[in-house]
């Protein structure tokens, strides 16, 4: 299941990055799960990790890598996160990055190593070294598409996204993918993704912008409240369009394509959450702080009650307003809050809105794509939060999940 249109947009190559794809059958046999991306020796490039304290081997070998030097090639597999192995996990994913430098003729610590797949059982090393020649042989600037289905888990469908703008006269590409189902609260990025620009731009200020645009993106979805071990996304910026983002307008153009393109990756991952039949928005606005507005919109993404009725296309609004009331905001005022299922009020003056009628909540109900919407008038700040409903089909794909 997954709620929208299932369409890959056009994903403009980058040029100075390629990707290959390959089959190493590490879970299912002739699966093409195997993905060396390389960079040109000129990139800039930024990554966010996981904050849960279990992450993954390959995470650690990232975050080492990406501090001691530029990265030329990233490899990714899925069926098999490499995590929660211990000191074997380090060993195996040492193993993957060590061969593809000899493979590549680039330093150690020029390659940063990505896993995705079920938590605990070891990583096939022999598997993955036998298939990456194959991969490095089709490393093609036009392989964005066949990478999106490659790292791919329980996602039902492919996700990119991709914008071009123009800045100084020349055009300017920003392209990206991303993966991820279920274990989806980020808490920095989401599962994987990558995104490349032929853009300029320095290092820092390209790790600013990620985290940034991460923050409004990835870090804004839910499905299940789960973070995973290996949460990572990466951004890297190949400057051969030679334009150079540094100041002004141009970053400020810049940033907003990144952003946009963030979004649609993250939307994606909730639109194709594991079981999912709608896509929904909370929407908390004058709060008085952006940790009150969150604090809102999470307790009412994560209830189990709202998303299962959400399902149901039950307009039980009691669900929504009780997690109103024990989000923890202090000295909130009842009488002052309204609460709304997309244009229909259903809270005013602290009980249900004297203009709902049950026929106007089916109504919202019944559609795929939903916005709850908590006006608290405490201040004026305001945060939004994507997340699903829960199905029968989230309990079997997880009940399943090693099977």
């Amino acid at each position: 299941m997954a709620v929208g249109p299932d369409t890959l947009p056009t994903l403009h190559p980058v040029a100075g990055f390629k990707l290959g794809i390959a089959s190493a059958g590490i879970k299912k046999p002739g699966r093409r799960d195997l993905v060396l991306m390389e960079l040109n020796p000129e990139a800039a490039v930024a990554g966010v990790f996981t904050r849960n304290a279990f992450c993954a081997a390959p995470v650690l070998i990232c975050k080492d890598h990406l501090a001691r030097s530029s990265a030329r090639y990233l490899l990714t597999n899925t069926g098999n996160a490499n995590a929660g192995n211990g000191e074997q996990g380090m060993v195996d994913a040492k193993r993957c990055v060590d061969a593809v430098a000899q493979l590549c003729n680039v330093a150690t610590e020029q390659v940063l190593p990505f896993s995705t797949g079920v938590i605990g059982e070891a990583l096939p090393v022999d598997k993955i070294l036998a298939a990456l020649p194959a991969a490095k042989e089709a490393l093609a600037e036009d392989n964005w598409a066949e990478a999106a289905v490659a790292i791919m888990t329980t996602d039902t469908r492919p996700k990119g996204a991709c914008e071009q703008l123009e800045i100084a006269g020349r055009t300017v590409t920003i392209t990206g993918i991303s993966k991820g189902s279920g274990m989806i609260k980020p808490n920095m990025a989401t599962m994987l993704g990558y995104v490349a620009t032929d853009a300029k731009v320095d290092q820092p200020l390209l790790q600013q912008l990620l985290s940034e645009a991460t923050e409004r993106s990835f870090n804004r979805i839910t499905v299940d409240s789960d973070t995973s071990t290996n949460d990572s996304c990466i951004l890297a910026a190949t400057g051969t369009s030679g334009v150079e983002i540094s100041s002004g307008d141009e970053v400020a153009a810049f940033a907003a394509a990144l952003n946009r393109v963030m979004l649609t990756l993250a939307h994606a991952i909730v639109r194709d959450g594991e079981g999912a039949t709608k896509f929904i928005a909370v929407q908390v606005e004058k709060a008085a702080s952006q940790q009150e507005a969150l604090d809102v919109a999470y307790t009412i993404a994560h209830s189990p009650l709202v998303k299962t009725a959400l399902f149901a296309c039950d307009p039980n609004w009691g669900r929504i307003l009780a997690c109103v009331g024990r989000a923890g905001v202090e000295n909130l005022d009842l009488e002052a809050l309204q609460i709304w299922l997309n244009d229909v009020c259903i809270v005013e003056h602290g009980g249900r809105a004297k203009s709902y009628t049950e026929e106007a909540g089916q109504a919202v109900m019944n559609l795929e794509e939903i916005c709850i919407r908590v006006v608290l008038n405490r201040g004026e700040l305001a945060e939004t939060v994507w997340t699903t409903d829960l199905s029968h089909d989230y309990v079997s794909i997880n009940a399943d999940y090693r099977s």
